[in-house]
């Protein structure tokens, strides 16, 4: 079950537990990069347009997409655990393909089952991630690192707001132990990617 740090205190397993009312970073402002070619490489950025599917052919994901925001709380949505294999792309942030860190977070199990992103600890550098685009388009993006974090660190501006030059996108779910007194997992997996094809 996904988990963004002290944004959700509950992931996996049970009913999610309880989240603290911390709030993620605003959104960065958009980028300066010319005629929508990014200044760190040649792939140029995209308009903005909501993703709708992500496929991950390393560890077997094809998925829907759907949205995720804010709770009256402060508190960041999750995929609902009757929809194991759903992923929440966050709203208040760039879309997959504009300038700016878009964020995708999903279930690493539910019910005892595994969930869609259950095997991105598998991930590699290189490995690519394609995310379908309501307008029809996909973006390509193509992993750059893996970060396990303890959940009590999870660096909220850097997936969040970190204000970058070309567009990139960031998975989030559940790592380490299950904790059952607590009812969640005690660490977060952060996958880094930036776009390289569309």
């Amino acid at each position: 079950m996904l988990l963004t740090g002290l944004l959700l205190s509950g992931c996996g397993g049970g009913d999610g537990g309880g989240a603290s009312s911390s709030k993620p970073p605003p959104a960065p402002a958009p980028s300066a990069a010319p005629s929508g070619t990014t200044a760190a490489s040649n792939v140029s950025s995209l308009a903005p347009s909501e993703p709708t599917t992500i496929t991950i052919p390393r560890i077997g994901v094809s998925a829907p997409v759907g949205q995720i925001g804010l709770k009256p709380g402060g508190q960041i949505e999750e995929p609902p655990l009757s929809r194991p294999n759903l992923a929440g792309w966050y709203k208040e942030g760039p879309t997959p393909g504009e300038v700016g860190p878009a964020v995708i977070l999903g279930h690493v199990d539910a019910d005892k089952k595994a969930a869609v992103f259950y095997r991105l600890k598998d991930l590699k550098p290189g490995d690519k991630i394609q995310i379908g685009r309501k307008d029809g388009t996909t973006a390509t993006f193509t992993v750059e690192r893996a970060q396990r974090v303890n959940k009590d660190a999870f660096p909220h501006q850097k997936v969040f707001g970190e204000s970058l030059d070309h567009p990139a996108l960031r998975l989030v779910t559940c790592g380490g132990a299950f904790d059952p007194r607590a009812g969640h997992y005690t660490e977060n997996l952060i996958v880094y990617s930036r776009l390289t094809a569309s």
